[in-house]
């Protein structure tokens, strides 16, 4: 009796990441958490209302993903994004930047911006 051998051949899709994150801006966030001792944890990347022109970006560092988020991970860094802000954020790089006078933080640049205020943290879609 002959057997045969069959094999079964997987292949991964690579889901594109809402969110890339700088090499800067990845090294502030890994270094915010081990300064903070809250290793394992992640960054929550989300959309909320308000600021000057309608959206503004939300930054937290949070320990556990919520139900229906959006979990990858960006240079390194575990990310969140939840549902509603994962349509706004499609294609959002973030930097971090240190300005003059001491001034430094976290800059986005976003394809899906139909305009984005002075301050560029503030944002419509």
């Amino acid at each position: 009796m002959e057997t045969q051998s069959t094999q079964t051949e997987t292949h991964s899709h690579a889901v594109p990441t809402p969110v890339r994150l700088s090499d800067r801006a990845a090294a502030m966030v890994k270094e915010t958490i081990e300064r903070e001792n809250l290793q394992g944890s992640g960054l929550r990347v989300a959309v909320v209302g308000g600021g000057c022109s309608g959206f503004q970006y939300s930054l937290d560092i949070e320990k556990d993903e919520r139900a229906g988020d959006m979990v990858f991970e960006a240079n390194g860094v575990k990310c969140f994004v939840d549902p509603m802000s994962s349509m706004y954020l499609l294609g959002v790089e973030i930097d971090y930047v240190e300005g003059q006078f001491g001034q430094s933080g976290f800059s986005f640049k976003n394809p899906n911006a139909k305009h984005t205020c002075g301050c560029g943290s503030s944002f419509s879609a």
